[in-house]
């Protein structure tokens, strides 16, 4: 097996610090969000120095106090700063606007949050303008192997697939998906010790880094919903099936969920609809933000996936979203992801959607054979999007690019990160 699971604790390079440093050139704030343990501080790190911008972290208890008490007083004097994880002295970000608004030189704050900051009362629009957000998840494919930037999303919005291309298969796809990308988890080398970590990591966010941002009485209940979350992974949201696992109604586990998606730890996935077609189903989708996580909380190794391969098809689905979710990151243009299901049962696991009127659909399947029948669902959505359409894709654990028929395409999963 190659030594991907075990990137080096030296530094590994990240796509997002291009994009970091362009910001920093024409905008007064840059903010760097996604979940705890991404390497957000390690990479901010680098855009720090000791004069212009001088490193502070929020996750030290003295600095914190100081920030949160005396936030004026705290930022006096400075030129400009990387600031860590300000979630934690949200008091910060409206003397931060008042500095940058005096003096709008560019790239003078570096800020990191464990938050989706913009999206609540934590800072409700306070930097419209003045910011720009980049987001890092953890580790791609594409950034374990130290390889550059994918190309999928430009190759999938023009169709620029083979008709024909032997590429080889997927290496040691079950440990990719088993393993997700947080680095402290790689690092670990025992699948014992990373199952361990990352099952920490998510009680953590339940019982302790949830306070940074809600109140919530029964923290045991919000341990529960994470878990009960990860037996509903890939599957529509059911608020009321929550609700009644946790005795608490389906406004509580909308509420709770929200909190958990703007922590970066699940996301719903909207359902991709025309208002004229009334025969699609427009609930969403609820997926994790990482595979290895999303493995650990159902108890599944690579030794049970193998002896019972139809439990990896979740976990596919949830390993692929994120390598797309990653990629949609870094692209300069807006790109909304979602998912296709009508009321007889079709359902499109990935619905790409580029302005203007730009559609791409992904299947994904598990098993390396492809038949016709893997298309139904694409011809679904290709019928229901009509010219928007661009392409069909089935992405499987075989060996070849194979066009099957006009605008639909099957592929490995590793042509998601590696360019051809």
């Amino acid at each position: 097996m190659p030594n991907w699971t075990t990137p080096s604790r030296e530094h590994v390079p990240r796509h997002a610090e291009t994009g970091i440093r362009t910001a920093l050139g024409d905008t007064r704030i840059v903010a760097l969000m996604g979940p705890r343990q991404s390497g957000k501080t390690t990479l901010a790190r680098r855009f720090a120095d000791n004069s212009e911008r001088p490193f502070i972290t929020l996750d030290d208890e003295q600095v914190r106090l100081f920030a949160q008490n005396d936030p004026i007083g705290f930022m006096r004097g400075r030129r400009g700063a990387v600031i860590d994880e300000i979630q934690r002295a949200p008091g910060l970000i409206l003397e931060l606007k008042r500095q940058v608004d005096e003096d709008p030189t560019p790239g003078r704050y570096l800020i990191t949050s464990s938050v989706e900051l913009f999206r609540s009362a934590i800072s409700p629009d306070s930097l419209a303008g003045r910011v720009e957000t980049i987001e890092l998840l953890p580790f791609s494919q594409a950034e374990v192997a130290v390889a550059g930037v994918p190309n999928f999303l430009e190759r999938a919005f023009a169709a620029d697939f083979p008709h024909f291309a032997a590429v080889g298969p997927t290496d040691d796809i079950v440990e990719r998906v088993v393993s997700g990308g947080f680095p402290d988890a790689l690092a670990r080398p025992d699948p014992v010790r990373r199952r361990s970590w990352l099952r920490a990591y998510a009680r953590s966010l339940a019982e302790r880094d949830i306070s940074d941002i809600a109140a919530i009485s029964k923290l045991d209940r919000m341990t529960a919903l994470i878990d009960h979350a990860a037996v509903s992974a890939s599957q529509l949201v059911n608020l009321s099936d929550l609700g009644s696992k946790l005795r608490v109604d389906g406004k509580t586990v909308d509420r709770w969920l929200t909190l958990l998606e703007r922590m970066y730890l699940v996301r719903r996935i909207g359902a991709w609809h025309r208002n004229e077609r009334k025969r699609l189903v427009k609930t969403p989708k609820l997926q994790f933000l990482d595979s290895g996580l999303l493995a650990a909380l159902r108890r599944i190794d690579r030794t049970a996936m193998e002896r019972n391969r139809g439990s990896l098809g979740p976990l596919l689905e949830c390993f692929v979203y994120t390598e797309i979710a990653k990629a949609v990151a870094l692209h300069g243009d807006s790109i909304a992801i979602s998912h296709y299901r009508d009321k007889d049962g079709a359902e499109v696991d990935l619905v790409l959607e580029r302005s203007p009127d730009r559609v791409v659909g992904i299947e994904i399947k598990a098993g390396a054979t492809v038949r016709p029948d893997d298309f139904k669902a694409l011809a679904r959505l290709q019928a229901a999007a009509g010219d928007q359409f661009v392409c069909g894709i089935l992405l499987h654990d075989g060996e070849r690019i194979q066009q099957t028929a006009s605008r639909m395409f099957a592929m490995p999963i590793k042509v998601l990160w590696e360019s051809g």
